[in-house]
């Protein structure tokens, strides 16, 4: 039996839910209102539009080359446009051969659907640690996440201070705030909302994205 705090938070239910089924050998049930329940559905697009929408520029993204991982292709401004409209948008620093990534990923994959029947739809953006862009483009891909090229990614690290401990040797010892997975939430001018520490929190982390917050939707 569940302890009543335990049921009452949703992404704690859902971590001890999974560890209580795997040691009695049950199948979980994947679904986005078993794990994201407190998801409230959207009126804030509607508001916007009734208000007059909001001129974000795509130049404010922190990254000028977005790629299109399936095809390795940068994706032209207006492909950039369409692809974040209306979007909550986060940078997903990570590698595919960390074990507390892939352990992470499903989770904030069905958490991304949970937001997408809400109404509030999130777009993530692969932040690779991975060995070589390859493997970058792969696990891109197979996230179905956008992505940029290594260089921006070593970048965007140093930015945010985010990298893989094996990383250190190339970005330092010191002034990293966490290793990966991480992910760093951007409000519609491109500067850093809210920080997710996934690495040292999991999946409850995932709490501290500000989804209804007007100031993280990109209007245009």
């Amino acid at each position: 039996v569940l302890h009543a705090q335990t049921m009452l938070n949703p992404f704690l239910f859902f971590a001890t839910f999974v560890v209580t089924a795997s040691l009695l050998g049950l199948k979980s049930t994947p679904t986005s209102a078993l794990i994201f329940p407190r998801i409230s559905k959207d009126s804030s697009v509607a508001s916007t539009a009734k208000l007059g929408r909001i001129d974000t520029s795509m130049a404010s993204l922190p990254i000028d080359t977005l790629l299109d991982a399936s095809s390795g292709q940068e994706l032209s401004s207006e492909s950039k446009s369409d692809r974040l409209r209306n979007k909550r948008v986060a940078l997903y620093f990570s590698a595919g051969w960390c074990p507390m990534c892939t352990s992470f990923e499903p989770s904030l994959l069905q958490f991304q659907e949970a937001c997408k029947d809400s109404g509030k739809d999130i777009e993530i953006i692969y932040i690779s640690s991975d060995r070589n862009e390859e493997d970058a483009y792969k696990r891109a891909a197979s996230l179905r996440m956008s992505t940029t090229t290594l260089e921006k990614s070593a970048e965007l690290k140093k930015k945010y201070q985010i990298w893989a401990g094996s990383e250190s040797i190339k970005f330092g010892f010191i002034g990293r705030r966490s290793g990966v997975p991480a992910l760093v939430v951007l409000d519609k001018t491109g500067e850093e909302m809210a920080f997710i520490k996934a690495e040292s929190e999991g999946v409850k982390s995932l709490q501290s994205w500000p989804l209804d917050n007007p100031n993280g939707i990109w209007d245009k």
